[in-house]
């Protein structure tokens, strides 16, 4: 009997949504390595834009609906790290990230893989670290500065100067995630010495 309740929720809207978020980071990757000009940075932006909006109605539906899953918990924060990650290789790849930025880029892909190392691990002893006010700003700050980066060239016709504000906004996330990351690491540093 508990098959079906499992099967009902990974087949729930707010997981569907998550799946959907996944399939976009292939897709993504596509419309900046096979589509050129202002055709690959809009349709790079909409994905981006879309999957980034899919991620706050996922969360709300499975609370407001109470379709709230493991496979759920598990997969989410994994789709948002996949998406984050080909959107910052892509960027780099396409030349809008390149120079000091690079490290920008390198200091938010660090802090994704630290902060999943770390929450395994501290899973693992049962413990929990509260996502903290400033992690959610991180985290809008970031999705705002990749999507600006991916229209790129495209948005710069229409807004000049964006493509500069794109890397700004870029380092000010990468600021926040260094000091949202020292938090999980002080989490994950204090509960391994005490075990």
């Amino acid at each position: 009997m508990s098959v079906a309740p499992a099967r009902s929720a990974s087949l729930g809207l707010p997981n569907i949504l998550t799946y959907g978020r996944i399939a976009a980071v292939p897709a993504l990757v596509a419309c900046l390595y096979f589509l050129d000009g202002d055709t690959a940075r809009w349709s790079a932006f909409a994905l981006f834009a879309a999957a980034g909006i899919t991620d706050w109605l996922d969360g709300y539906l499975a609370r407001a609906w109470e379709q709230q899953s493991t496979l759920g918990a598990m997969l989410d924060p994994i789709a948002d790290k996949l998406l984050v990650g080909a959107a910052l290789l892509m960027l780099v790849y396409t030349g809008t990230i390149a120079r000091a930025a690079i490290w920008a880029a390198v200091i938010i892909l660090c802090r994704e893989i630290l902060v999943s190392g770390l929450r395994e691990f501290l899973a693992e002893l049962n413990v929990k670290v509260r996502v903290s006010v400033l992690a959610k700003w991180k985290t809008t700050v970031q999705m705002v500065s990749l999507a600006v980066l991916l229209a790129g060239p495209a948005v710069e016709k229409h807004a000049p100067g964006a493509e500069m504000i794109g890397i700004a906004l870029l380092w000010l996330a990468a600021v926040l995630t260094l000091w949202t990351g020292y938090d999980y690491l002080k989490a994950g540093i204090k509960h391994a010495m005490s075990h």
